[in-house]
């Protein structure tokens, strides 16, 4: 009978808890168009696979009317549990106890689970919705936020990270959602900033809304800093379901494979780019036609349009694709577009993911602007992350590969283990009028008829380097290949380089162009 009296005064204490802050703050929760911290995780997880811990955790804090306040689960609610089978550590702020403030309990709370994370060797996923530091804490609020940016970074490289921005997130907290994989943003609930409009208008007389500051489009379109944008939270959990089964579980595995599926496009690859070389395509037609099923998961899909990244899967097994997008800048790369390969090439190659490089680009945007922005130092580090990566990487040269965006492109000089090019393939230093501009200077300004001897002589630099053959003679491209031997071709590359080791020198690390 005491026993009895026991269990049910747990599950009493249990079910208050587990009310978080109260049905008029869940209401209120709720009238602001957001889901429960706890709605939340069980939304993402599997059915009945969610085991939490540190229920009834509480603060310590007795000064600025803390002594005796109780705060359910201290704001954060942690545990673990499956997604499509696969395990993974999970977190959620909870907005309705005490604006899911941080104190040094609840990010305990929080590092506790980012431990159990990086022992168990499974992902991580954080669910930010917080007013930000408890005030009433002060140092030690600080102390927790210091706490978890360590772990982030302990755990970079090693597990993926993923947070999930689904209310306010401002100051210190924005920093751990930037050291992790990936971010994930809803429209009119997600905010991030250092600093909020309150302090802008203050110190610098500006005068903004916080969505116009650090909404969930701006960080998805204008800053990068949010690499999934959806229009519900039910919309971005399955937006994280489907990234968590493309991806493994730790840098000591390969992605799960799944039943191999043939592509469903209806497209024909070898129709889809332009018979004019200047006119502008959609490079994920392409690559819809080389994936399993058609199934392309973008990543960073509204932020520097001009590249596209994203995980697809060949034959069952994940890839990577990193595609130069001639819709957009027709195709060059900038400071923002080589963020975004450089950053994906990492990723991949931290996780054991192949990379597919899909080449159609003119080379670096030029301009003023992007010199001063320090186009230099972003574009090395796409340099930088191809170079470095030892995963299979393979490159088709799809159009243009021109100048030192051929270079950067995985080309054979960075380390690509394979190299095809089309037919379509101009690979040169420059475009062909740039080229007999400068070539052919001396000819041009003395003929009669100027225009007439600048089109012979870029027709004569188009048929001698304009095309794939000249670097097919050098070895530096493995074979030009028919459109419609693309997929088998890369299947074939991606079975024999499984197994690829690649020795590097010794060294703590490298340092990258940051």
């Amino acid at each position: 009978m005491t026993l009895m009296k026991n269990v049910l005064a747990l599950r009493q204490k249990k079910a208050i808890v587990e009310k978080g802050g109260g049905d008029k703050a869940i209401e209120k929760q709720i009238a602001m168009g957001k889901m429960t911290a706890r709605d939340r995780i069980l939304a993402i997880l599997d059915i009945d696979s969610f085991h939490e811990y540190d229920l009834f955790v509480q603060h310590e804090e007795r000064n600025f009317g803390m002594d005796g306040k109780e705060l359910a689960g201290d704001g954060v609610i942690t545990g673990t549990g499956t997604i499509n089978g696969a395990p993974v550590c999970i977190y959620a702020q909870d907005f309705t106890v005490m604006g899911g403030s941080l104190g040094l309990k609840h990010a305990r709370k929080i590092t506790k689970i980012m431990d159990h994370a990086l022992k168990l060797k499974i992902p991580c996923i954080g669910i930010n919705d917080s007013g930000g530091a408890r005030i009433q804490e002060g140092i030690g609020a600080l102390a927790g936020y210091g706490e978890i940016f360590y772990r982030n970074t302990m755990a970079s490289g090693v597990i993926p990270q993923i947070s999930v921005i689904l209310g306010p997130c401002a100051g210190g907290a924005v920093y751990s959602p930037a050291l992790t994989d990936f971010v994930f943003v809803v429209e009119n609930i997600s905010k991030m900033f250092i600093t909020g409009p309150n302090v802008i208008e203050t110190v610098l007389g500006e005068k903004i809304s916080q969505e116009d500051l650090g909404g969930a489009r701006v960080h998805a379109e204008i800053t990068g800093n949010a690499h999934f944008y959806a229009l519900s939270e039910m919309e971005c959990f399955q937006q994280i379901k489907d990234l968590i089964s493309l991806i493994p579980h730790s840098n000591e595995r390969r992605a799960e494979a799944i039943a191999p599926r043939k592509p469903k496009s209806k497209k024909n690859i070898e129709k889809i780019i332009p018979i004019d070389p200047k006119q502008p395509y959609d490079v994920r037609d392409i690559i819809q036609t080389l994936t399993d099923n058609s199934d392309f998961l973008e990543v960073h899909q509204l932020w520097a349009a001009n590249i596209v990244v994203g995980f697809g899967r060949m034959e069952g097994e994940t890839v990577g694709f990193v595609a130069n997008q001639p819709l957009y800048l027709a195709g060059c790369l900038d400071c923002d577009s080589s963020d975004k390969a450089a950053r994906f090439i990492r990723f991949c190659d931290a996780f054991n993911i192949p990379i597919i490089t899909l080449e159609d680009m003119p080379g670096y945007l030029p301009g003023v602007d992007q010199e001063h922005a320090g186009v230099i130092r972003h574009g090395a580090k796409v340099l930088y992350a191809y170079s470095e990566a030892i995963v299979p990487k393979i490159t088709i040269i799809l159009r243009k590969a021109y100048g030192g965006g051929y270079i950067a492109m995985n080309s054979r000089h960075l380390g690509a283990d394979f190299t095809f090019a089309w037919p379509s393939a101009e690979i040169a230093v420059m475009g062909p009028e740039g080229a007999a501009n400068i070539i052919f200077r001396k000819e041009i300004m003395e003929a009669e008829d100027e225009n007439a001897m600048r089109q012979k002589k870029v027709q004569e630099y188009i048929d001698k380097f304009a095309n794939p053959y000249v670097a097919a003679s050098k070895g530096y491209i493995d074979g030009v290949i028919e459109p419609a031997e693309t997929r088998e071709l890369l299947l074939h590359a991606l079975n024999v380089s499984k197994n690829k080791e690649d020795y590097r020198p010794k060294k703590k690390h490298g340092i990258p162009p940051f």
